[in-house]
C-alpha cells in the first residue's frame, strides 16, 4: 500500500535533522525515481550535453508533472547542471544553447567537464574532491556547490 511514499515517510522522520537531503537517482524512472519525486521539494536535473540526453529530460519532465499534480504538488525544478561538457564540440555547446533556452535562469552557471578523472574517482571508492581535488571537475563540482547553496 502507497509504496511510492515509502522515502518520504523516512525522509520526513529525520529531516529536521539536515540542511539538505540529497536523493541521487538512476536515470530510469522506475518506482525509486517516483519514490524520490515524491519525497522531494526541489529537483536538480543533471543533463549530460548530448543529444539523446534532452530525450531522456522529456520523460522526466513528464514523470515529475504527473507526480506534482497527483502526488506531491510541492516538487519544483530547483536548477538544472549540464554535466559531461566539452567546450571543443559543437554537440556540446548546442546543448547547453537549447538547455539555457528551455530552462532559462534555472540552468546554473556553472558547468560540469568531461573529465577522465571523474570516469576513474568511483572505482576508487571516492568522490572527484577527493581524488583529484586539482581536477577541472573538481573544481567545477565545488563551484557548482557553491552555486547552490547561494541559490538557497
Amino acid at each position: 500500500m502507497a509504496r511510492e511514499n515509502k522515502l518520504k515517510e523516512l525522509i520526513d522522520s529525520v529531516k529536521d535533522e539536515f540542511d539538505y537531503v540529497l536523493i541521487d537517482c538512476p536515470p530510469s524512472l522506475g518506482l525509486l525515481t517516483i519514490n524520490a519525486l515524491v519525497a522531494s521539494t526541489d529537483l536538480l536535473i543533471p543533463i549530460q550535453c548530448e543529444y539523446y540526453a534532452l530525450e531522456g529530460v522529456t520523460k522526466l519532465l513528464e514523470s515529475m508533472k504527473m507526480v506534482k499534480s497527483h502526488l506531491n504538488p510541492e516538487l519544483e525544478i530547483f536548477g538544472v547542471v549540464m554535466t559531461m561538457y566539452d567546450g571543443r564540440t559543437t554537440l556540446s555547446n548546442d546543448v547547453v544553447a537549447e538547455v539555457r533556452n528551455y530552462f532559462g535562469d534555472k540552468v546554473f552557471k556553472t558547468v560540469i567537464p568531461r573529465s577522465v578523472k571523474m570516469s576513474e574517482a568511483p572505482s576508487h571508492g571516492l568522490p572527484i574532491t577527493m581524488y583529484a581535488h586539482a581536477n577541472k571537475g573538481s573544481i567545477a563540482y565545488t563551484k557548482l556547490a557553491k552555486e547552490v547553496i547561494k541559490r538557497g
